[in-house]
């Protein structure tokens, strides 16, 4: 990430409106001395300083529908591009997101069914679905190693500055992570889905058989909003 100013810049309009004061806060110069610092040191920072806010960019405030919550970006090379859950186009499907197209698969496929040789999610951003993690950067092969740092603070203020301007949303917690993350959620406002995590450790749980994909479509139509094409993901 570079310099605040510049973040501040790049940040889509009306997500620089609704929490573009959170860039003038102390923490936030703090993390963004820390990002340059590393950088400087030679560290590898993933995902490309342009795509930290790539969740925001794709799905300005206006046309969010769903928001999926994930921890921290995937620390292989090639892997993150600023969407939870998504890799680059030509990237191997992480275990967590072959589970998550598995879960998809099982709800909504008849004659469609994802490919599970793709696993960029641009089109669902395109199509309202925030794919928002905790954390928004990460050090090559060093999972969680910017956790703390300050991205978290931002992202609350990404979920609660989100569930103040909209009504009518509806998050998927998946895992204890991202259920504490979604707590400050009105389940009175929005419609919240919880479960396990779709990581192998814990998808058969209950990730897989929950139908969060048909339930979040079926919540969207019944409150006059377009349902999201889950197949449709780049």
């Amino acid at each position: 990430m570079a310099a605040a100013a510049q973040d501040r810049v790049q940040l889509e309009d009306s997500w620089k409106a609704l929490v573009g004061a959170e860039f003038e806060q102390p923490y936030m110069r703090n993390l963004s001395q820390f990002l340059r610092t590393q950088k400087q040191k030679g560290k590898r920072i993933y995902p490309p300083g342009a795509q930290m806010f790539a969740a925001l960019d794709l799905t300005p405030v206006q046309d969010v529908k769903v928001v999926i919550i994930g921890q921290d970006p995937y620390h292989g090379a090639g892997q993150a591009h600023g969407l939870c859950f998504s890799v680059q186009p030509g990237t191997a499907l992480p275990p967590s997101l072959v589970n998550i197209f598995q879960e998809i698969n099982d709800d909504l496929g008849g004659d469609r069914l994802l490919d599970k040789q793709h696993g960029c999610l641009t089109g669902w951003a395109r199509q309202g679905v925030l794919l928002l993690n905790a954390v928004l950067s990460v050090e090559h092969s060093r999972a969680g190693s910017h956790q703390g740092k300050g991205w978290e603070r931002f992202t609350d203020a990404v979920v609660a500055r989100l569930c103040e301007a909209r009504r009518e949303l509806v998050f998927m917690l998946w895992g204890s992570y991202a259920q504490k993350k979604g707590a400050i959620v009105d389940a009175n406002q929005h419609c919240v889905l919880s479960s396990p995590h779709p990581s192998p450790l814990s998808a058969h749980r209950g990730f897989f058989g929950c139908r969060h994909f048909s339930k979040a479509n079926a919540y969207l139509q019944a409150h006059g909003q377009t349902p999201i094409d889950w197949f449709a993901v780049e």
